[in-house]
């Protein structure tokens, strides 16, 4: 019913910049917080940033400063901007949106997840 499709992802030097979008399609009726979580080799997920609809955010300490969340209400898209990443930000990017439906259900939805990798 819902898909959450990321792209952007890929190999970048340490203190490049990379952009990254998920973009949601489907049955949705309006879109509450989204996310950006990420999980590296040998490692539990870990939430890098959210910005809920009315645009607030909230960071992981490790990139405050380096990484901005945004997104855009009609396209039904969040980004996330890379700036100055570091080699132990390589890591799976993984979307994350609460959607509610058309039928008014409500449900966490996660994207396939996007390769970054930085290297020095």
């Amino acid at each position: 019913q819902v898909q959450l499709l990321e792209s952007g992802g890929g190999l970048v030097q340490a203190g490049g910049s990379l952009r990254l979008s998920c973009a949601a399609s489907g049955s949705i009726f309006s879109i509450n917080a989204m996310a950006w979580y990420r999980q590296a080799p040998g490692k539990q997920r870990e939430l890098v940033a959210i910005i809920t609809r009315d645009g607030d955010t909230n960071y992981a300490d490790s990139v405050k400063g380096r990484f901005t969340i945004s997104r855009d209400n009609a396209k039904n898209t969040v980004y996330l901007q890379m700036n100055s990443p570091k080699p132990e930000d390589t890591a799976v990017y993984y979307c994350n949106a609460l959607i509610k439906l058309i039928s008014g259900h409500q449900y966490t939805y996660w994207g396939q997840g996007t390769q970054v990798t930085v290297s020095s």
